[in-house]
């Protein structure tokens, strides 16, 4: 049969079919390049890193020449804070979008815990809620790659990455060796920083024609506080710089982790995906400084105290934001933001809508990032922590530049001028009644409003034996939380 055979309406039909199909692969290509133009998000959190421990934030012993890059292309903020002073409930932040307090995980998992302190501390969640959504759902639902390497932090089981939105998720703990078993087969030793790179070339490679968002967790430079021997020689042949403890293994955690982000950026220039990737850096809580039990760490100088406390040693942390020909090349941002702000910035970022009756607490980073120079919203920002750790039970907030904290054990009221005095060392209280006054309303309100659980009045209070620290889930009495059974490596 020849084409002048086939009947009139036969041949109608087939080019309306052959229309048809035509205007369904175009929308289904269209619908997939716009999938593919979509930015890629690459999120990467470091463990315990202090505000002024990266050279762009002016740290002039260790060596952080890749985040410095990564800072020197994109929008570095100076006033960013962690949801808590401590790992688990900022990284609840981070993947909720809600301050900790609303879900009770107000402590790192499982929590220390002291029995005979004046104060009985609320138990703390040891998961996250099965509720509650987190961004790597929302962002895989809306058709994004997700995957999750190294610490969690946030509960096993039902409440592992696997199991909250991350379809690739390979978790990890510590900074030694990579157990043999967890590598692939004849690899040789690996440490995990270097591991984590290894995992996130791959999974650049295997998704480059989709949008991706891969969450890159360190566990660097949490103690114990440990490093290759190289590294280790490096610096311990530095000389030290005055007022920072300049330790060797400390400095070369930090080096450690910054090869790891270095050979994760180059592999996104080598897949032609730089230009159309989101980088984000940042820390889950202020620098440990001294912990309990006299395991040594940073320093967080200007900023006061360390990590387990409300003071901005505590709180405030490094966060470098990189999206190409949205983010001001080189630009440092003075707007004050929270780890709860993630959630928003990342659905801004990738066009993904809030999931239904989800509270999120935070606001979207975008404006500050497009316009690091302002003008900047006045906001205020809440902590909740009712815990016994480096610090005392507390609260605080940020309304401003004014910022109060509140101690659980004596009701003590403290107030700073941020703007003056961000390393804390006057105390305005007595000067400014009235607004104390305001500013405590503001935190009592907004304690109740998260329901957030306070620390009560302890029948078994002892002050002979206050300073015992006890396991929690073994419940029997344990050495204090980095007791230091090693002589430093340098002094």
């Amino acid at each position: 049969m020849t084409h002048t055979d086939i009947p009139r309406r036969t041949l109608l039909k087939a080019s309306l079919y052959a229309a048809a199909a035509a205007t369904v692969r175009s929308a289904h290509a269209g619908a997939a390049e716009g999938r593919r133009n979509r930015p890629n998000i690459v999120f990467i959190l470091a463990d315990d890193l202090g505000w002024a421990d990266l050279g762009c934030y002016g740290n002039r012993f260790n060596e952080t020449p890749n985040i410095d890059r990564l800072a020197a292309a994109g929008v570095r903020f100076t006033q960013f804070y962690a949801a808590a002073p401590v790992c688990s409930p900022t990284r609840y932040s981070i993947v909720a979008g809600q301050y900790p307090a609303r879900v009770g995980l107000t402590a790192h998992i499982p929590g220390h815990w002291r029995p005979f302190e004046k104060l009985a501390e609320p138990p703390p969640a040891q998961f996250i809620p099965p509720d509650v959504p987190t961004i790597a759902g929302v962002l895989r639902d809306a058709g994004y790659a997700t995957a999750h390497f190294g610490k969690w932090h946030l509960g096993g089981g039902r409440s592992g990455p696997a199991q909250r939105g991350f379809a690739t998720a390979e978790e990890f703990g510590g900074n030694h060796t990579v157990p043999p078993a967890r590598l692939p087969r004849g690899a040789g030793p690996k440490r995990l920083a270097e591991h984590l790179a290894d995992l996130s070339e791959q999974f650049i490679e295997a998704n480059r024609e989709k949008p991706f968002f891969m969450h890159i967790c360190h566990t660097a430079p949490h103690i114990p506080l440990n490093t290759t021997e190289a590294l280790l020689a490096k610096y311990s042949r530095k000389p030290p710089v005055p007022g920072y403890p300049s330790r060797a293994d400390y400095a070369g955690l930090v080096e450690e982790m910054d090869a790891s982000v270095g050979r994760v950026l180059a592999a996104l220039e080598k897949a032609g995906l730089a230009d159309n990737t989101v980088v984000i850096f940042a820390s889950d809580n202020g620098g440990l400084t001294r912990e309990s039990g006299g395991y040594p760490g940073t320093s967080n100088a200007p900023l006061r105290e360390q990590k387990g406390t409300l003071y901005e040693g505590g709180i405030r942390v490094p966060l470098i934001i990189r999206w190409p020909g949205v983010a001001p090349r080189g630009a440092v941002c003075d707007a004050v933001g929270c780890s709860v702000d993630f959630f928003p910035t990342l659905l801004e970022i990738a066009g993904a809508a809030a999931p239904a009756d989800h509270v999120l607490d935070g606001m979207s980073l975008m404006p500050a990032v497009r316009n690091p120079a302002g003008p900047h919203p006045r906001r205020s920002l809440y902590w909740h922590y009712p815990h016994y750790h480096t610090g005392r039970p507390s609260g605080a907030i940020r309304d401003g530049d004014d910022k109060l904290i509140e101690f659980f054990e004596d009701g003590r009221l403290e107030l700073y001028d941020l703007k003056t005095d961000p390393g804390e060392t006057k105390d305005l209280a007595a000067e400014a009644p009235e607004k104390v006054r305001t500013l405590w309303r503001k935190l009592k309100d907004w304690r109740q409003s998260v329901c957030a659980q306070m620390p009560q009045i302890n029948p078994a209070y002892n002050p002979q034996r206050a300073g015992e620290w006890w396991d929690r889930r073994a419940v029997r009495p344990t050495d204090a939380p980095g007791t230091y059974r090693q002589p430093a490596t340098r002094p």
